[in-house]
């Protein structure tokens, strides 16, 4: 009889990680305490060139959804899984959609956050899981932020993270800007 035990061991989460995990859970948990908290305006914070909030909310976001997939087209050129070699400008063009995606979404969550709340009815409607969508995006892209950098990180994390923020962000996309122009068809600009 062979008296041999084999211990499994845990692969180690590296503290980095740990951190930017922290740090992200704490904005997704942070913006979505304030948007309960905090008793909601009803206002209307921003219309720009458009008849309406919601037209203003709607369209910048889908500008957003476009940055982000010319992102994510651009990240898979970078890192080789498309295309041939990538040219040298792309990946600034790479962070320049990032952000762009990024600064699109700011006054739409300003406004969903300081107008409208945080909207956590009873069971899973489309609000609620906007809602949820919108604070997992902000915490997803802190948590990107802070490992993108990161070259002691193992190879699958950005790309993890990457995929969360992105799925987060069309989540959002699809609750809001999609429901709003399949319901509402002949809106205007």
């Amino acid at each position: 009889m062979d008296s041999t035990v084999v211990t499994a061991t845990r692969p180690k989460i590296p503290m980095p990680l740990l951190g930017a995990i922290g740090v992200g859970m704490l904005v997704t948990v942070g913006l979505g305490v304030y948007g309960r908290v905090h008793d909601p305006t009803g206002e209307t914070v921003v219309t720009a060139v458009f008849s309406g909030q919601i037209q203003f909310k709607a369209w910048m976001t889908t500008l957003a959804v476009l940055f982000a997939v010319a992102q994510l087209l651009s990240a898979m050129r970078l890192y080789g899984r498309i295309g041939p070699p990538p040219p040298v400008w792309l990946g600034d063009a790479h962070r320049l959609t990032g952000t762009l995606a990024f600064l699109c979404s700011l006054p739409v969550a300003f406004h969903c956050l300081w107008a409208l709340g945080f909207r956590a009815e009873l069971g899973l409607n489309r609000v609620f899981i906007h809602s949820i969508a919108g604070l997992v995006f902000y915490g997803a892209f802190t948590t990107k932020v802070l490992v993108v950098r990161s070259r002691s990180l193992p190879g699958l994390v950005l790309p993890i993270v990457g995929a969360t923020v992105f799925t987060a962000l069309v989540l959002v996309w699809t609750t809001s800007s999609y429901w709003f122009f399949t319901s509402f068809p002949g809106s205007k600009l």
